[in-house]
């Protein structure tokens, strides 16, 4: 391994800590059972793609959906678009509707995970994407449903996400953060210690991090390296939880409409980005 790789794959160790940093819900405990440097082998596969990536969140709160996904999306879509790339936001009904006016979107069905395996065919042959990331996306338990955080079964509001990435002809990359979203089938033997009902769909990459949004700035810091272009100092955390706000976003922890992730003030995420942008030299 040369300087510069030396270099790199010791910031996205660094960067990883700080991603689980407050252990909120047991990912620093997981962090062991992750080859380190998986912030850095994502972000090398979102390096120089000009096609189509697609974007998958939304995890359901009650009627809506939870805050964290859909900043950390939205935030990706704007950087790999600067890019010149083509992301998409895969969704379900209620968020696709959401976001189609300002957003390219493919909408998925809500609560019918039976046609999840034909709409993931359909999309992956129109869309032949050039990589997948899914960004707090609930994954599938191994009793073939879907459960939140309080082990309660969501399946009739959520979206099956989980085929694009049992589907798919290019890299696969998830962002979770405990344990019951898409991707933590990677980590599916060490989450018995979690008071949960663990997702078991895998993937080629997995980033934890103690909010799921957060995840995606580890990916932004080389994005941002590489392109030599501040695209951590463009994020607006703050003004994208407003505007999903105003579409009816909430909390997933409190279940409140606010402008928070996972109970977190967003100055939380904010001060984040200013410490992964000091990291890297700016």
């Amino acid at each position: 391994m040369n300087k510069q790789a030396l270099h790199e794959q010791s910031l996205s160790e660094q960067i990883e800590n700080m991603l689980v940093e407050r252990n909120l819900r047991g990912m620093k405990n997981l962090q062991t059972q992750l080859s380190a440097g998986y912030c850095l082998r994502a972000a090398q596969v979102m390096r120089d793609i000009k096609g189509t990536v697609l974007i998958g969140t939304g995890f359901p709160v009650e009627d809506t959906f939870e805050t964290d996904g859909p900043v950390g999306a939205l935030i990706l879509y704007r950087a790999l678009e600067f890019l010149g790339a083509t992301p998409v936001l895969v969704c379900g009904t209620q968020m696709a509707t959401a976001f189609q006016h300002d957003y390219r979107t493919c909408m998925i069905s809500v609560g019918n995970k039976d046609i999840g395996l034909l709409e993931a065919k359909r999309a992956l042959a129109h869309f032949q994407p050039q990589a997948i990331i899914s960004i707090e996306c609930p994954g599938l338990a191994e009793n073939g449903c879907y459960h939140n955080m309080r082990a309660e079964d969501i399946s009739a509001r959520a979206a099956c996400f989980d085929f694009f990435m049992d589907e798919a002809n290019c890299p696969t990359i998830a962002i979770g953060d405990g344990g019951n979203e898409i991707g933590m089938g990677n980590v599916k033997a060490f989450l018995a210690e979690l008071d949960i009902i663990p997702a078991v769909t895998e993937c080629d990459e997995l980033i934890i991090s103690d909010v799921s949004n957060w995840g995606v700035y580890g990916i932004l810091a080389f994005l941002s390296i590489w392109s030599n272009h501040d695209l951590l100092n463009e994020t607006s955390p703050e003004k994208i939880l407003k505007y999903i706000s105003n579409l009816g976003s909430v909390d997933g922890v409190t279940r409140k409409n606010e402008l928070t992730e996972d109970s977190l003030p967003v100055a939380e995420g904010i001060a984040l980005i200013k410490r992964i942008r000091t990291l890297i030299g700016y």
